[in-house]
């Protein structure tokens, strides 16, 4: 009788995941279980943080089949994979986004130039590790810190490498308060960083009626492999502009936006399983993404010390650190370490300016390397 029992209990087991579970299984738990602690305890971007952790801890739990053909994580992932959702989370980044002191300061814009520098330095890292042309060029565009824009790169040159690249670019997006101060520091002094920069011109209602119009056409005549992602950001600034479709530009910025992150933490998350994860490629493309934000950090910060040093003393260093793409990631941290040092000083909308035109710098990155390297 006793055998019986022993013999039907291991049956039982062994239907179940715990016969499955490994320690590549529990890593990947644990490191879930960083990310959801980061989101809720330090509260580094909860709204990515906290459903990639989640979904990366359920992905790994084995026996639930969540991510195989048919289970929910697999249609999310197909969202992804199929470039559907990196267009409408520009839509709604669009449609939440006021493009008024990037317009205002035009001469800022340099500044999202000046930050893209680490995408060039993650490609050439990644060639000299091996991976391919293609493959390099989706790599080095995690320097650029715009999600969407890296699903969108990657699906056209290296899209067995989307799973590490999408966790790579959005985990060090939501560490950004965690990555970008030391640097910004280091390469500041406190009277650097105390600069009071004084307020920019008020644009008019009819430039940024314009602003999207002509930005759209500019982008569908010289940068046609990126036109859907900043074709969808120009229709949702325009609908929030225009000021006559307030629900519309209400739906996009919020419950479509809403509906469209879960699905996508959750898709990012879903990927970092165990099985396809942990192997020495992965940890070549965190590192080198890693390599790529600092360097980009590093360049913008430089570049603002320079056009600071050239207007005698009008522009804030820390904006630079603004240039890349993370919006509104970025300008936010350039605003906090400001804040420190100076609680009277207000970065955030003078960062706004880098941080919008590094959306356009990461465009024009991913544009040329999609023509150079040949994709159709």
């Amino acid at each position: 009788m006793f055998e019986q029992i022993s013999s039907l209990m291991i049956s039982l087991a062994e239907q179940t995941g715990l016969a499955q579970i490994w320690w590549g299984n529990i890593f990947m738990i644990l490191v879930g279980a960083v990310l959801v602690y980061l989101a809720l305890s330090r509260r580094y971007e909860p709204f990515l943080l906290l459903g990639i952790g989640f979904s990366c801890i359920v992905a790994n739990v084995p026996g639930s089949d969540l991510t195989q053909p048919g289970g929910l994580f697999y249609y999310a992932y197909k969202g992804v994979e199929m470039v559907i959702i990196p267009p409408l989370i520009f839509l709604g980044v669009g449609a939440m986004t006021d493009f008024g002191p990037m317009i205002a300061n035009p001469s800022l814009m340099i500044l999202g130039a000046a930050a893209h520098l680490g995408i060039f330095i993650a490609l050439i890292g990644a060639k000299a590790l091996g991976f391919t042309l293609a493959e390099a060029g989706a790599i080095g565009i995690i320097g650029g810190a715009d999600g969407p824009m890296a699903i969108f790169v990657t699906m056209k040159l290296a899209p067995h490498l989307l799973p590490q690249i999408a966790v790579a670019a959005y985990s060090y997006m939501a560490l950004m308060p965690l990555i970008q101060p030391p640097i910004m520091r280091l390469l500041t002094s406190p009277a650097e960083r105390k600069i009071v920069m004084k307020q920019g011109r008020t644009v008019s209602r009819l430039e940024k009626i314009c602003f999207p119009f002509v930005i759209a056409i500019i982008v569908n005549l010289l940068l046609p492999p990126v036109a859907p992602l900043i074709t969808m950001l120009m229709l949702g600034n325009m609908l929030r502009e225009v000021l006559m479709v307030d629900r519309l530009a209400s739906t996009a910025a919020n419950d479509l936006m809403n509906v469209i992150t879960i699905t996508l933490t959750v898709a990012v998350g879903s990927t970092m399983g165990a099985d396809q994860f942990l192997n020495i490629k992965t940890l070549q493309i965190i590192l080198l993404g890693l390599i790529a934000f600092i360097g980009g950090t590093a360049s913008g910060v430089i570049g603002a010390k320079v056009m600071n040093w050239i207007s005698g003393g009008k522009i804030n260093p820390l904006i630079g650190s603004a240039g890349i793409a993370s919006v509104p990631i970025a300008a936010r941290v350039s605003h906090v370490v400001g804040l420190k040092e100076n609680p009277y000083n207000f970065l955030i909308m003078h960062a706004m300016g880098p941080n919008l035109a590094g959306v356009f710098g990461t465009a024009i990155s991913g544009g040329i390397m999609l023509a150079l390297i040949g994709v159709k």
